[in-house]
């Protein structure tokens, strides 16, 4: 496995960059870094909310005086990274989304923490889930000006469509982005690239199997009505299944639970807008639970018997 280490950056900024490749489940201060640029060049104001978001989740783990390893690692940062994130890509700055993205940030890493503690099986990104969740409603409720969803895309191709599927894990479109982010996980271990890489395809592949140019959905981030080639183009069916490709495939290394996840995550990205909610990366987690489901319930139903000694 390639890695390239991180151990020249020094404390505190290697756990806050830590925190931002851990979306992707790398544990490597240079990834987070290319993640950071990455984002920049498609909004440096979300790289922005990427950085601190890592650092106030970060600091709220040194300040509660959490395990130190965990810490180091980028646990409490990268639940944290995408709150500040999806703030501005939810809100235009402000008093009340700088408000909303200190508080998400810091609950999402107490989150973190409680469900770490307390919840026996992976969590993922649950804690980002809940806390955008509930700062979607509250922001609106308080007057935070919406940023507007953009206009219809124009056409894209294949790649660009994959690219976007890579990308979209962080709220952006953009090929560039996308380039990054794969060659920051290749940093740390290229399995993962090219996992990441062949879930963004199996999205596109499947989100693309019923749409046609009349098939209409709610874009499943800012739930706008939108056509369905258009959320395909923009990358929004294949950014769940390169989460739970590389999740499954550090659960168990083999090709068939990836497999499984990247295919279950793409119904589950158009089942949650039709609640109400942004799917932000729900479909991933519910999918990879269900695979882990799936195994538990394998293991329990057809256990092999112990062998007979000869």
């Amino acid at each position: 496995m390639f890695s390239l280490s991180d151990g020249a950056i020094p404390e505190p900024l290697r756990s806050g960059l830590r925190g931002v490749g851990q979306v992707f489940f790398q544990e490597n201060a240079l990834t987070g870094a290319c993640f950071v640029v990455g984002i920049a060049l498609s909004s440096p104001l979300m790289a922005l909310g990427a950085l601190v978001g890592s650092a106030i989740g970060t600091a709220t783990a040194w300040a509660l005086k959490l395990d130190k390893a965990e810490l180091s690692a980028g646990i409490y940062g990268f639940n944290s990274t995408l709150v500040g994130i999806a703030t501005f890509f939810f809100f235009r700055p402000g008093a009340a989304s700088i408000a909303l993205l200190v508080g998400g940030c810091v609950v999402a890493a107490l989150l973190t923490r409680l469900l770490r503690r307390y919840v026996p099986f992976p969590t993922y990104t649950t804690p980002f889930i809940v806390t955008t969740w509930a700062l979607f409603f509250l922001g609106q409720a308080l007057g935070a000006a919406r940023v507007e969803p953009g206009g219809p895309m124009d056409s894209t191709g294949l790649a660009a469509a994959v690219a976007h599927g890579v990308s979209q894990v962080m709220f952006q479109a953009s090929i560039w982005t996308a380039l990054l982010f794969l060659a920051g996980i290749a940093l740390n271990d290229w399995r993962h690239a090219s996992l990441v890489l062949l879930g963004s395809v199996a999205g596109m592949l499947v989100g693309s199997y019923h749409a046609t140019a009349a098939a209409r959905a709610l874009d499943p981030g800012s739930l706008v009505d939108r056509a369905l080639t258009e959320n395909v183009a923009l990358g929004l069916y294949g950014y769940n299944a390169t989460l739970a490709a590389v999740a499954l495939f550090l659960w168990r290394r083999s090709l068939i639970p990836p497999l499984l996840g990247m295919l279950l995550s793409v119904p589950l990205t158009e089942l949650v807008p039709v609640f109400g909610l942004p799917a932000l990366t729900a479909p991933f987690v519910l999918a990879t639970w269900l695979v882990l489901a799936f195994g538990w319930l394998d293991r329990r139903l057809f256990r092999e018997p112990a062998s007979a000694p000869p």
